[in-house]
């Protein structure tokens, strides 16, 4: 696109409006002197500037600023609103990108007040094409999305054919190429519905840059041909001009003698309309394409054409009375006035009540002096009684404690006979199918006996006590994805390791490994079948960073400060109804720690988890 592509959607969702734009300007003209209602006359001006933006952009600040200050003394916010977003196009087409942010913002929070959900959508597709336009792709995406999101629950969803359109347009690689049609008939049909013409010619042009971007360039061609006739036949000049451009950008290398005439079409077209603008760039081609023929004569009348649009560009830029610039900040001024005299107010206030709430407090003290002797006798006897209650919880742990290794003894025994009876099994030959299977019972049983040895060895009070060796950190998670595989393979997930190879680390790899093996098995327990779960390990300075990331259903906020307690209550039954337990993440912790290690985690509900272990080399 050679148009700012802010400007473009401005046009583009401004169509309803300025379609047969000097009709329409001409008909308020007349209308406002009948007008008595201050409402519809501030409603009138505010139209009238969005009409005029295109001939005559200080037109549109006149009529908006006065729409404004209207609106301001009437306190119509209906009104306020539609003059700020006014005021977001006008610095959006001076260039002015931080004001035409700062305009689009504060109408974006006005119509948000006024629960105008059709123009919060509008008003967040134009912010996002500012920062489109500013580089910053983040957070245009990020308005894209809100936008769009805001959008579907729309009665009346016209809105989002153009923001739809303007996101496939700026960030294509964001959509999956075989979903780029998809779209496109969605946003044709959704145009259809309310007869939207120039956006179905909008939607044309992107169905042929699609098709040209696909090797179908002839069938590419000849659409992005047909719709610019069907705009130039509806009188949709300025919106051809763009296509023009690029159907002489498109045949400049193969075939000269054709981007010669789109150009001076397109030339002929923003001089007869006075797109100054247009005029340049299209000025600009054709001398950059008879230079590089050589084809001095030709190329010397257009560069004097461009000196003479430049010069013609320069008249109107010092012809026009209104310091926009200028406007802005002694608006900002004036706000920051307001501001502090409202800060002073409320200083005032301030110390008044502070005055009279230290009054009360004095007063209050001065009561409770009279108490303390009786107060500080019932506070020694509570405090006694917390002893005695602290010592009476410290027995009741102990006991809870004693409980668990009697019950984890007392498992290890028909544990114990499961992987002995899935060892003999395994040694005889019961089909690929049958072994698989013995081997998972093996190895869950396996990991079961380690875990009831890992209960009757923790000591809640103390310290893990560690074995260290040189470890390779790529060979332990390979162990670890290689152990779990076949859990995964149960619902239908895969797990995907990509570590460096060379990353050697002095820690427990017996007790590593169940930290990193209790990380996965949370993620398989927590994902829904059919996904991917990544583990990773990169070496961050003098330190290794191990991640476990899932895309599962994530742990809620009221959970998260929670999830390392021994047995927790913040636990819930996997996606496959398998039965937590909540000491899993209380043991890895007590593990990292005592390597002087970090264990933590990012998650949102619904978006998944990712779990990270960094370790010092």
């Amino acid at each position: 696109m050679i148009k700012k592509p802010t400007l473009f959607a401005i046009l583009f969702f401004c169509y309803s409006f300025c379609y047969a734009q000097s009709d329409e300007i001409n008909k308020l003209h007349r209308s406002l002197p009948l007008i008595h209602d201050s409402l519809l006359y501030v409603n009138a001006l505010n139209r009238l500037g969005m009409l005029s933006y295109e001939k005559n952009i200080d037109s549109t600040f006149y009529y908006t600023k006065k729409a404004r200050e209207i609106a301001d003394r009437l306190n119509y916010e209906k009104g306020k609103a539609d003059a700020l977003n006014n005021l977001g196009v006008v610095y959006d087409i001076k260039g002015n990108l931080q004001f035409a942010l700062r305009y689009y913002n504060e109408a974006n929070n006005s119509y948000k007040s006024l629960h105008d959900s059709s123009n919060i959508v509008q008003t967040l597709m134009n912010i996002a094409m500012v920062y489109n336009e500013m580089g910053k792709d983040q957070k245009a995406t990020h308005n894209f999305k809100s936008a769009m999101a805001m959008g579907k629950k729309l009665s009346r969803d016209s809105i989002m054919s153009l923001v739809i359109y303007n996101y496939l347009l700026e960030y294509p690689a964001n959509t999956a190429k075989d979903s780029i049609p998809i779209y496109i008939t969605k946003v044709r049909n959704i145009a259809s519905k309310y007869k939207d013409n120039r956006s179905l010619l909008g939607i044309d042009q992107l169905a042929a840059d699609y098709a040209i971007k696909n090797n179908q360039r002839e069938k590419g061609m000849a659409l992005l041909k047909q719709t610019i006739t069907k705009a130039i036949n509806s009188n949709l000049y300025y919106f051809s001009l763009d296509m023009l451009i690029e159907m002489g950008d498109l045949t400049a290398q193969i075939e000269p003698a054709t981007a010669v005439s789109y150009y001076k079409q397109g030339l002929d077209i923003s001089g007869k309309k006075g797109y100054l603008f247009y005029s340049q760039i299209l000025a600009r081609k054709l001398y950059d394409l008879y230079t590089a023929r050589k084809d001095s004569s030709s190329a010397f009348n257009y560069s004097r054409q461009l000196l003479q649009l430049h010069d013609e560009q320069d008249k109107v830029n010092n012809a026009s009375g209104v310091d926009y610039i200028d406007y802005a900040l002694k608006e900002q001024q004036l706000e920051s006035v307001r501001l502090r005299s409202k800060y002073q107010s409320v200083f005032l206030i301030s110390t008044v009540l502070i005055c009279i709430m230290t009054i009360v407090i004095i007063i209050i003290l001065w009561r409770n002096w009279k108490n303390t002797q009786r107060t500080e006798k019932i506070l020694r006897l509570q405090f006694e009684q917390a002893e005695v209650t602290k010592e009476d919880l410290d027995i009741m742990n102990k006991n809870y404690a004693r409980l668990i290794k009697i019950v984890a003894h007392d498992l290890r025994t028909p544990m114990g006979a499961i992987s002995t009876i899935s060892s003999i099994l395994s040694k005889n030959d019961l089909g690929d199918e049958a072994n698989d299977w013995v081997k998972l019972m093996q190895t869950s049983a396996d990991n079961g006996l380690n875990l009831i040895s890992e209960l009757l060895k923790t000591d809640f009070e103390q310290q893990e006590t560690l074995n260290k060796e040189e470890t390779s950190i790529d060979e332990l998670l390979q162990q670890c994805v290689q152990l779990l595989s076949f859990q995964a393979k149960d619902k239908k997930q895969q797990l995907i390791l990509d570590s460096s190879k060379n990353i050697k680390v002095l820690l427990d790899k017996g007790k590593t490994a169940r930290v990193i093996n209790n990380l996965i098995v949370n993620a398989i327990k927590f994902s829904p079948e059919n996904s991917d779960i990544h583990i990773t390990a990169r070496q961050v300075g003098n330190n290794v960073i191990i991640k476990v990331k899932d895309v599962g259903i994530g742990i809620p906020a009221n959970m998260q400060d929670k999830i390392f307690d021994p047995f927790t209550t913040a636990k819930r039954r996997g996606t496959g109804n398998e039965q937590p337990f909540g000491l899993g993440l209380y043991i890895s912790k007590q593990i990292i720690e005592a390597h002087s290690g970090k264990i933590g985690f990012k998650s949102e509900a619904g978006e998944g988890t990712e779990f990270f272990i960094e370790l010092a080399l």
